[in-house]
């Protein structure tokens, strides 16, 4: 009779401790323009049916922001709740040794009891790692190709290694979030669905592209598309809620990472021959893009609901920050946190009415050369040593600096900026000077100015460089040896070599002679893997001498190496030899 008792009050712990603890949802898309939400009434040619449903049972932020212009570190701030830039992850180059001491939302709600799930893209190092992170279950598709997970598409366990795709990988992540709701309806869960989409390559299936017939660029037809298979899958969800009679114990967080890039001239060149260009998406009305600390570049589709909770129907018009979803969570779920872990705000109370101030006195953003600061309805903006100060209330688009009207203004607001900025490591308010490519952008957008299309060399012979192409250089050859000059003396440089067939560990042997001191480095990408993580990199010195310098270095993995790059500091280089090799050959 004792053992049964025990039994019961275990048992019913259990179920008031789930009772007590709501489900998170948090959604995040992959540069996913401002206007590329049906509900924000912007475009005509978005169909978003279930993203409007949802943001109907709750309320669309109209100031929502990203933590920073570019994917690495906006995911970096979302899952720790700090900004990137406590632990130098600014940019996607950045290292990630900050990043893994960090304790990351997952992590907590994991400690707390909740049963923690990822899918889709990850980009902050190794997918077989993300477990490390406080995932219990993970399924990190984000192409048609091998990923790594340890369920199945219909959420039973399988051990941690590559699996093959099934599904197109938007469905693939919708149908496994789904049946892990089913498998975990009785407990507490958080859940972090990464879409990765619209974010180029544009890879939807006919039925998604059929949906948008008519006269319209291939690239937007093929964003429209992918953002179709997003919107599907998140009436997956919610109808799975429904069915379980979660809907009211599930807090959703829809939110993009940044904004979408347009290139400027919103080129709609082959859908795969420009991996890197214009992904469809638009950030209309908003100005600039990724890249930016513009408007166009961190004022993403914010979408938050918690029917029962949150009032529906709202149009939340005060700053939030992708920063509070950590905070939120935390204070909903009452987890110990100590002042000054996480920077974003419980931002619960004001979005249900009981408090009606602004949830932050000020947002502040760092991102390479460039900072930014909101306060109320002012925001500056600055780029290497330009300045912007501008009244969102009345020019939400960013064309009227009024930096000369009001210097107190601005001058105010800089000294804040500088302030929060020299608290960041490393400290300031710009990491290095302007890149052409931002003063491109700040010229078209902020200033006005016409920008003709970039016209790229034409490639090197890749049989005389051995199949090694330059980025921002050219390759040549003479007596035997690859010449590389850059197009700016004072720019840093790469030369990359790609369709490897490497089984690891590989060793790579360098013998070089380069025009300046500096450190250089290795990356290189895995097959399987959609881009160089920041984990995948081996630094070495480099000295600037007449003499022949050989760095041998070996590449830890077990994967196959089908890409690699050579990164070298501002300055011409000379190679004697570039050898690759597998060790196990």
């Amino acid at each position: 009779m004792r053992s049964l008792l025990l039994v019961l009050l275990c048992t019913l712990c259990s179920f008031t401790l789930a009772a007590a603890k709501p489900n998170i949802i948090l959604i995040y898309t992959d540069d996913h323009g401002h206007a590329d939400l049906g509900i924000h009434g912007v475009v005509s040619d978005i169909k978003t049916p279930h993203l409007d449903a949802l943001a109907r049972s709750g309320l669309v932020a109209t100031h929502g922001y990203s933590t920073a212009p570019q994917c690495v570190p906006s995911r970096g701030g979302l899952m720790t709740g700090r900004f990137q830039g406590r632990f130098d992850l600014d940019n996607n180059g950045s290292a990630l040794d900050g990043f893994n001491k960090q304790t990351t939302i997952a992590t907590r709600l994991q400690n707390a009891g909740y049963t923690t799930a990822q899918f889709g893209k990850w980009h902050l190092g190794p997918t077989d790692a993300i477990t490390k992170h406080g995932f219990k279950h993970v399924f990190s598709q984000n192409a048609q190709r091998p990923f790594s997970a340890n369920i199945t598409l219909d959420g039973r366990d399988r051990p941690m290694s590559d699996l093959p795709p099934g599904e197109y990988h938007l469905d693939g992540c919708s149908k496994a979030a789904a049946a892990i709701i089913e498998r975990y309806k009785d407990q507490p869960f958080f859940l972090y669905l990464a879409y990765r989409g619209p974010h180029t390559p544009l890879d939807a299936p006919k039925r998604y592209m059929d949906r948008f017939p008519g006269d319209m660029p291939e690239r937007r037809r093929a964003a429209l598309a992918m953002l179709s298979a997003i919107d599907d899958g998140v009436g997956l969800i919610t109808s799975t809620l429904k069915k379980y009679d979660l809907t009211e114990k599930t807090l959703i967080f829809f939110i993009g990472d940044n904004g979408a890039p347009l290139k400027i001239h919103k080129v709609d060149s082959p859908l795969k021959g420009d991996p890197g260009g214009w992904d469809g998406s638009l950030n209309t009305p908003l100005n600039g893009e990724k890249g930016m600390l513009a408007e166009g570049g961190m004022s993403t589709p914010f979408l938050i609901a918690w029917p029962g909770t949150i009032p529906g129907g709202q149009v939340y018009e005060h700053p939030v920050s992708a920063l509070d979803v950590a905070a939120t969570a935390a204070s909903i779920t009452n987890l110990p946190v100590k002042p000054g872990d996480l920077d974003g705000v419980n931002i619960l109370p004001y979005l249900t009415g009981e408090n009606k101030t602004p949830p932050h006195d000020a947002l502040y953003w760092r991102w390479m050369a460039q900072s930014a600061i909101r306060e109320g309805k002012w925001k500056l903006l600055r780029g290497g040593e330009r300045e912007y100060l501008y009244d969102l209330t009345t020019d939400r688009e960013e064309k009227h600096n009024l930096a000369v009207k009001h210097p107190e203004v601005a001058t105010r607001l800089r000294t804040k900026l500088k302030t929060w900025a020299d608290g960041l490591t490393p400290p300031g308010m710009a990491l290095g000077p302007m890149a052409a490519t931002w003063n491109d952008y700040f010229d078209h957008y902020l200033e006005g100015k016409t920008i003709s299309p970039r016209i790229k060399p034409p490639a090197a012979n890749a049989s005389e460089t051995q199949g090694w192409e330059a980025r921002n250089g050219k390759l040549t050859t003479n007596n035997g040896l690859i010449i590389l000059t850059p197009e700016k003396a004072d720019k840093p440089t790469f030369i990359t070599k790609s369709k490897l067939k490497l089984s690891g560990p590989v060793t790579a042997q360098l013998t070089l002679k380069t025009a300046a001191t500096g450190q250089g480095a290795i990356a290189w990408r895995l097959e399987g893997d959609k881009d160089f993580f920041p984990a995948n990199r081996l630094a070495f010195p480099l000295q600037s001498t007449s003499d022949w310098q050989t760095h041998t270095l070996e590449i830890p993995t077990s994967g196959q190496v089908i890409h690699v790059r050579v990164h070298l500091p501002a300055g011409g280089a000379e190679f004697r030899s570039l050898d690759f090799k597998s060790i196990h050959r």
